[in-house]
């Protein structure tokens, strides 16, 4: 069955069941599709906002959900719920910048907030959830909220404490903006599959990786090839969202809409917290273990946001990127972490 046949028979039998849920009285159920496993930390955390929405909505409001992207490729999560395979997606933008560049910005801004809670303030406080609602809704979805983890951190063969290691330095980065920052810092980024980065350390066709944080890293087991690693991250601080259909998500009672907004900023707290406390038991074994820690300086940290602010630049080739671009550049300079 094609994708668009498949999205008009289940997106008519939602409609159907969803007309009957309110003619019984029974609860409304969304149907949500995540990339993460429910056995991991993120999964973990996001039962916990299951639970939340249901506890909260007195058990008229509850989330299916289909772990690993079960129902469609990760990519596919956006538009299948604005065509209504899905009702809402948990993945994130960065997987929509083929669409529009736009969702760089709010995917994996890169080189520019140091914290979780940075980040999320310039959504909230910051004017970002208007911005970023805009982009979404042009295609039919309604942003509900983020959740970031905190900075990423790279596993390395080689050191990796300052600018000039990373001449010719080789590593695994994903596709995107990623690469034209590091190679205009003179590294050579090898995009390649999350799947496949242990392997290419291993023979040595990499010397390192971008793979997630330092605790995720350490549960991939990368350190134990990889002795070297950076801390605190500085490069990376992908978002999660929480998106759904724009016409489900107005069909929603008004405390419907307010369980799920105020659900994520729950998940969103509770993920930055669980981080920090897994990092800092990760970057304490990781020393046991031999690995050394890279911390980089004040100056090399200034001349990588510059570079990425570059970048930034060179993406923005649509209204709604710039209008972004010119939205984070405003509160990142609020925060002084632009000049």
């Amino acid at each position: 069955m094609t994708f668009l046949k498949k999205a008009a028979s289940v997106a008519a039998a939602a409609t159907l069941a969803a007309s009957g849920a309110m003619a019984d009285g029974h609860a409304t159920k969304l149907r949500v599709q995540t990339h993460y496993a429910p056995e991991s930390n993120s999964g973990q955390l996001i039962q916990t906002f299951m639970d939340n929405i249901a506890t909260m909505s007195d058990g008229s409001l509850e989330l299916e959900m289909f772990w690993s992207s079960s129902v469609v490729k990760s990519v596919e999560g956006f538009d299948a719920a604005a065509s209504g395979i899905l009702d809402c997606e948990m993945h994130g933008g960065g997987y929509q910048t083929g669409k529009n560049p736009a969702f760089q910005f709010v995917g994996d801004i890169m080189g520019g907030y140091a914290t979780p809670y940075q980040q999320l303030s310039w959504l909230y406080y910051g004017g970002g959830l208007d911005a970023a609602q805009e982009l979404y809704n042009k295609y039919d979805m309604e942003l509900i909220g983020w959740w970031v983890y905190g900075q990423e951190s790279f596993a390395s063969t080689r050191p990796i404490g300052g600018l000039e290691d990373l001449k010719d330095w080789k590593f695994r980065s994903p596709p995107g903006m990623e690469t034209v920052i590091f190679e205009k810092l003179g590294a050579s980024p090898i995009v390649m599959d999350f799947t496949e980065i242990f392997t290419a350390l291993e023979t040595g066709i990499i010397d390192g990786a971008d793979a997630s944080g330092l605790a995720n890293n350490v549960g991939l087991g990368l350190y134990d090839i990889a002795k070297h690693a950076n801390y605190p991250g500085f490069h990376s601080m992908p978002s999660d969202h929480l998106t759904c259909n724009k016409a489900v998500f107005d069909g929603l009672s008004e405390s419907h809409q307010r369980i799920l907004r105020v659900g994520m900023e729950s998940l969103a707290l509770r993920t930055a917290l669980q981080t920090e406390v897994a990092n800092t038991e990760a970057l304490a074994q990781l020393k046991e273990q031999g690995v050394t820690i890279h911390t980089w300086s004040d100056e090399d940290l200034k001349v990588f946001r510059e570079a990425a602010q570059s970048a930034w630049t060179e993406y923005a080739t649509t209204p709604e990127a710039v209008a972004l671009v010119e939205s984070h550049s405003a509160y990142l300079r609020q925060l002084g972490l632009l000049d």
